[in-house]
């Protein structure tokens, strides 16, 4: 016990320092690596997004328990949250926001019965800007998938709808339904540091500090 003591008092600084730095990570700002292309090309495998977690809430550190709301997500935002139904922390942008009544017919948006705006950004590629009415942002349409359509829904109170940018090749809310507002963790906000996978791991310094809103 004495020599316990003796530790912690000689480390004193170093414990506070990790105890505040985790309480940091836990309730204000974070980061989180993203290891698959569901978001392409916004997001690509290997970036290291900073997460806002003051963006809709204020919780309690180590636990995802709001005690305060500051804001609700809004269309376009891109956000992270626990998923109890997929088992996993995902990133996902959030296309409809609770009232809304979503539809896709081959890949076309159509938000409260109003079909949303394309503008493909090159004839020789898969990429595209979508145009949401609160936000425009890119979406890659590539290969063949079965959740190209689904019939109109309405999202429920407090909860959201979500889907990857990488539109063919993504596991959302097609898969797993509507997410719980609670289990929304923060919003991110810029990609902090990225790492080629496929190049020995060496930085993109391109990508660094690149806001993602």
């Amino acid at each position: 016990m004495l020599k316990l003591k003796k530790l912690l008092k000689e480390n004193r600084g170093f414990i506070v320092f990790i105890v505040l730095m985790s309480i940091f990570r836990s309730a204000i700002a974070d980061y989180n690596t993203v290891p698959s292309g569901s978001m392409l090309p916004t997001i690509i495998p290997g970036d290291r997004i900073g997460i806002d977690k003051l963006a809709y809430d204020i919780k309690l550190p180590f636990i995802n328990y709001s005690i305060m709301q500051l804001n609700e997500p809004e269309r376009g935002d891109i956000v992270v949250f626990e998923s109890k139904a997929a088992d996993l922390r995902m990133v996902k942008r959030v296309i409809g926001t609770p009232g809304d009544i979503i539809e896709l017919v081959d890949n076309q948006l159509i938000i409260n019965n109003v079909p949303v705006s394309y503008k493909q950004t090159n004839t020789h590629t898969s990429k595209s800007v979508e145009q949401l009415p609160n936000k425009t942002h890119a979406i890659q349409i590539k290969g063949f998938s079965d959740l190209t359509t689904f019939a109109a829904i309405k999202v429920p109170a407090d909860h959201l709808l979500v889907m990857g940018d990488n539109r063919n090749n993504s596991a959302d809310s097609r898969v797993y339904g509507f997410i719980p507002r609670q289990e929304v963790i923060g919003r991110a906000n810029r990609v902090v540091v990225s790492l080629d996978y496929d190049d020995n791991y060496l930085p993109r310094s391109d990508r660094f500090w690149k806001p993602l809103l």
